[in-house]
């Protein structure tokens, strides 16, 4: 089967290949760890972590890379407001990022790189563009001379005439010739991590680190770059100039770029109020398995809009698939299949995977298994959906489950509820719940059975007043 993808360096959809024949080579930009990541940087990464997914069920071999941003300005800031160590400050961010990237069942790359593990081969690269005229040092600092490289600007399409050449200016706290130059090496300055180089003390520049350590771990042409669309310009272009300019061919094959995700329909800003990082809704109650619904059900080369409402609307969709599962793991069906049903599943399986392979069309994909989801317990309900029918919907909730992952996080969640709920407090739970029956309060008796239910715990109400329990 072809699948497409966008290719915003062309801006055209192409089939994903591997181009050495053997396996699907993938850099993903990570995360630079000053503090915790916010649900628009995991829009990114569960998007990228659906497409990856949905390769390896349809066969590809993949080697993938996500690089840690462990060094750079803002984070020396943080590190000495709070008083750590620059080093201190990362492990710390870095822990609770592969913590989250777990949460949301996001799978790990084969390489997981942090930027300081690769300074080395950062300064040999910088060596090779400054021995080849594409870099000149200045004041114990590298840039790039991007008039060397004719190409800047195609992956953007941004016209830098204004950018004029002229008198030196200053960017990034440091001296350079040119507006448009950017920095490949900055000079040591007191209180800040440095590494020798032949230029004198300091530390790799930002755009510098995701060129070398995708070059190192996947080859100096690879098939594919992911990363938010703010990353384009100039983090993209830079990185395309920087191994071009000494390598003489393509950097990389296709790019991948997901747009951005508004809250309530604005901008995510604290100043707002509507800032959020996974911890922050996971401490409201909301689940995981949600939040990841929610980031993937929008194709990622549209703005998703974020709400707490649309978050609730996901945890009912991701209930809806499990109810079904369980009902069609109850067994006592006929043996045999119903024809017309078995025909939908079919359908259901083929429009499913042809979404996904049409540039990752997740809105379509997650259609055709809902309309199945729909037929299936109608099927149910009138006794027309047969052994066979279960077994052919099962196979194809598990395959929607390679891909999406989230009936994967939903049994995770209600192991882990159910787990930290002994008796007493179960049945401490049902009190509050009958006596806001009582009263009348039926929205906070929805709350609790639903809580109950996320862990695990089903309630039947007795005739005549109270109820009991069992775990499901």
């Amino acid at each position: 089967m072809e699948i497409l993808l966008y290719n915003t360096l062309t801006r055209r959809l192409e089939p994903l290949v591997a181009g050495d024949g053997r396996r699907f080579r993938m850099y993903t930009c990570g995360l630079t760890v000053y503090d915790y990541g916010h649900i628009g940087n995991y829009r990114t990464f569960v998007a990228v972590d659906v497409l990856q997914r949905f390769l390896a069920s349809q066969g590809f071999a993949l080697e993938t890379v996500m690089n840690i941003t462990d060094v750079d300005d803002k984070m020396i800031e943080r590190a000495r407001t709070a008083g750590h160590s620059v080093a201190e400050h990362a492990a710390i961010y870095t822990q609770a990022f592969l913590e989250d990237l777990g949460r949301l069942g996001i799978q790990p790359p084969t390489h997981l790189a942090k930027a300081t593990d690769y300074v080395p081969q950062m300064v040999a690269w910088i060596e090779r563009l400054v021995d080849s005229g594409h870099a000149y040092a200045s004041d114990g600092s590298v840039y790039f001379r991007v008039a060397s490289f004719p190409a800047y600007g195609r992956l953007s399409g941004k016209d830098l005439g204004g950018l004029q050449a002229g008198a030196r200016v200053e960017s990034d706290q440091y001296e350079k010739e040119e507006a448009r130059d950017f920095v490949l090496w900055k000079a040591h300055k007191p209180g800040e991590p440095s590494w020798p180089s032949p230029w004198g003390p300091g530390r790799p520049g930002w755009h510098i680190e995701c060129s070398v350590m995708s070059m190192t771990l996947l080859g100096e042409s690879f098939d594919l770059h992911a990363g938010g669309t703010d990353l384009i310009f100039p983090h993209h272009e830079n990185e395309i100039a920087q191994a071009e300019a000494v390598t003489g061919r393509p950097f990389v094959r296709g790019w991948m770029h997901v747009e951005f995700l508004l809250v309530n329909g604005e901008k995510m800003s604290k100043s707002l109020g509507n800032f959020f990082t996974l911890r922050d809704l996971l401490d409201q109650g909301y689940r995981a398995s949600a939040v990841r619904y929610l980031l993937a059900s929008v194709p990622y080369r549209r703005q998703l809009n974020f709400t707490l409402e649309g978050l609730q609307q996901a945890a009912a969709a991701v209930e809806r698939l499990m109810s079904l599962r369980d009902r069609l793991r109850q067994g006592g069906l006929a043996a045999g299949e119903d024809a017309e049903l078995a025909a939908k599943i079919t359908a259901a399986r083929a429009g499913y995977v042809a979404a996904l392979a049409d540039n990752l069309n997740t809105a379509e994909a997650l259609a055709a298994i809902f309309e199945l989801v729909r037929e299936a317990n109608i099927a149910l309900d009138a006794g027309r959906l047969r052994a066979a029918n279960a077994t052919a919907c099962e196979e194809l909730l598990h395959l929607f489950d390679q891909v999406f992952a989230v009936l994967t996080l939903a049994e995770r969640e209600k192991m882990e509820a159910s787990a930290g709920l002994d008796p007493a407090t179960i049945e401490a739970r049902l009190r509050e719940r009958d006596e806001a029956r009582r009263r009348r309060d039926f929205r906070r008796a929805d709350a609790i059975r639903a809580e109950l239910d996320a862990a695990g715990i089903a309630i039947e109400d007795v005739k005549g007043g109270g109820s009991r329990w069992r775990r499901k």
